[in-house]
């Protein structure tokens, strides 16, 4: 993941709302959004060449993210992949708060990472390039590329059009979530954040949908948890040939979590 925008226990119906892009290589091979067949009470996209994931709910509400922090300085090349730390809390049973506290002596070796963890109780936030396991309060958060919250353009233009979305309505709309994070809009070059990579990919990593050759954002995923414990979740996986994002499929996998699932749906765009 590259940038997710989500609130938290702020909305009289629902205890999350979250909207995030994935960015990647085009050549990284990737499953979109199922219940996975080795560990059906998953469901995310994954990662197809180390099969681990970075975003993903269980039947029983526990729910995982992740993004790298971006320091191509202190890269490890032969780093273990940061998505097994998605995929293991939710395969484990582990409360956030134990699930942190006993990985926390090996997050160094690890490339730099943000990860948030939770279940129906509480959700905690650790970096291993900043704090590690801090609970979240009820909030409106953005994460990108660097530590929770630090206001990059992108993170900053997120949270703004998200806190307009979540306080303007009883039950959300999800085609205004979705233009949220169809936004190419790249701002000045004096307000970009310099993190080592150079100014060409500073730009094109600027946008809060990246359009770019080789690399982009791959799908965009739409996660809402009500108070009821019914959760909605949509992927969206874009093309990689348009500049302007242009669906390629379109998956909702919707459930309580008490674990009936009560429909799974795909749709072709």
């Amino acid at each position: 993941m590259c940038l997710i925008l989500f609130a938290y226990d702020v909305h009289p119906h629902y205890r999350l709302i979250l909207a995030a892009n994935r960015d990647e290589f085009y050549s990284r091979p990737s499953a979109p959004l199922h219940f996975w067949e080795d560990y059906p009470e998953i469901s995310a996209g994954r990662d197809l060449k180390q099969m681990g994931t970075w975003l993903g709910i269980t039947r029983q509400g526990r729910l995982a993210m992740l993004t790298n922090y971006r320091n191509p300085a202190r890269i490890q090349q032969n780093a273990p992949t940061r998505g097994n730390l998605v995929a293991d809390f939710l395969k484990g049973r582990m409360s956030p708060r134990e699930y942190l506290q006993a990985i926390g002596a090996d997050v160094k070796k690890f490339n730099g990472f943000n990860l948030i963890v939770g279940d129906l109780h509480d959700l905690y936030y650790a970096s291993n390039c900043g704090e590690w396991c801090r609970p979240l309060q009820p909030g409106i958060y953005g994460l990108s590329n660097h530590v929770l919250n630090t206001p990059w353009p992108k993170v900053r233009t997120g949270l703004a059009r998200l806190k307009r979305v979540v306080t303007g309505h009883g039950h959300l709309v999800f085609d205004e979530i979705e233009e949220i994070l169809k936004n190419q809009a790249v701002p000045a070059d004096e307000e970009l954040p310099d993190t080592g990579v150079g100014l060409v990919w500073e730009r094109l990593l600027a946008s809060i949908f990246i359009s770019g050759t080789g690399y982009g954002t791959r799908c965009s995923s739409i996660l809402t948890v009500e108070k009821n414990g019914h959760v909605v979740f949509k992927e969206i996986t874009w093309s990689s040939e348009e500049s302007v994002p242009w669906a390629v499929s379109s998956q909702t996998i919707s459930f309580y979590v008490d674990g009936n699932a009560i429909g799974t749906e795909t749709f072709k765009a």
